[in-house]
C-alpha cells in the first residue's frame, strides 16, 4: 500500500507541474505585445515632373504592384525623359488601390505624418545642374532641393525641384526611396534609418 500511495503522489505532483507550466506559457503568450507593421501598403507610385516654364511639359513615370498583397514588389513601367536645361517640380501620386471602391491616397497620410517620413534620392552624377552631385543616399546632408518640411523643419520630399543639365544624356538612373522613421527622424537621419516603404529606380534621359 505504501508503494501505491507513493506512485499516486508522484503522479499528482507531475500533473500539477504540467498544469502550472501550461498556465505560465499561456500567460506569457497573452502578455506578448502584437507586432505592428508600420510599412505603408502601396500599390502604385507615380513620379510627376512638371516643367516650371511650360505647363504642357509634364512627364509621368509609374511603378505598379501587379499582385496587390502578393509577394511581388512594385514594378517600374516607364522611363523618365526630361528636357535639357529646364527646371521641373517633382510631385508624387502614391496610392493604395487594393480596394478599387475605396482608393487610399497614401500621399495624404504621409503629409499628415510628415515628421515620420522622408524621401531620399540618388541619380546619375551631374545629370542635373541643380542639385549637383548624385543625390543624398550616401550622405543625408548632400544637396536635394526639398520644397517641403515637417513641423521640426526637416525635409519631407513630396515636392522637390530639379534643373536638368544643358547636355543631353541617355540611360541614366533616377532612384527614389521613401523611409518611414517614426520617433527617430531628425535632420541627420539617412536612407538606412527606419523602414523602407518603397525603393524604385527609373531610367533617366535628358534630351
Amino acid at each position: 500500500m505504501k508503494t501505491f500511495n507513493q506512485i499516486l503522489n508522484f503522479r499528482l505532483i507531475a500533473l500539477l507541474f504540467v498544469a502550472v507550466f501550461a498556465a505560465s506559457c499561456s500567460n506569457d503568450d497573452d502578455a506578448a505585445p502584437e507586432e505592428e507593421n508600420e510599412v505603408e501598403v502601396i500599390t502604385s507610385v507615380s513620379l510627376i515632373f512638371t516643367n516650371n516654364a511650360d505647363a504642357t511639359d509634364v512627364v509621368t513615370a509609374t511603378a505598379v504592384d501587379p499582385d496587390g498583397e502578393g509577394i511581388q514588389e512594385l514594378q517600374v513601367n516607364d522611363e523618365i525623359t526630361l528636357t535639357a536645361d529646364a527646371t521641373y517640380t517633382l510631385t508624387m501620386a502614391i496610392l493604395n488601390a487594393l480596394d478599387p471602391a475605396d482608393v487610399e491616397d497614401i500621399g495624404e497620410e504621409i503629409l499628415e505624418e510628415d515628421d515620420e517620413h522622408q524621401f531620399f534620392f540618388s541619380f546619375t552624377t551631374d545629370v542635373f545642374a541643380d542639385p549637383a552631385g548624385n543625390g543624398n543616399f550616401d550622405d543625408a546632408a548632400d544637396a536635394i532641393n526639398y520644397n517641403d518640411t515637417d513641423d521640426n523643419g526637416n525635409p519631407v520630399g513630396l515636392s522637390t525641384s530639379w534643373t536638368t543639365n544643358a547636355a543631353a544624356s541617355t540611360g541614366g538612373s533616377f532612384r527614389v526611396r521613401l523611409q518611414h522613421q517614426p520617433d527617430i527622424k531628425t535632420a541627420d537621419t539617412g536612407v538606412n534609418d527606419g523602414d523602407t516603404d518603397f525603393d524604385l529606380t527609373f531610367v533617366l534621359n535628358v534630351q
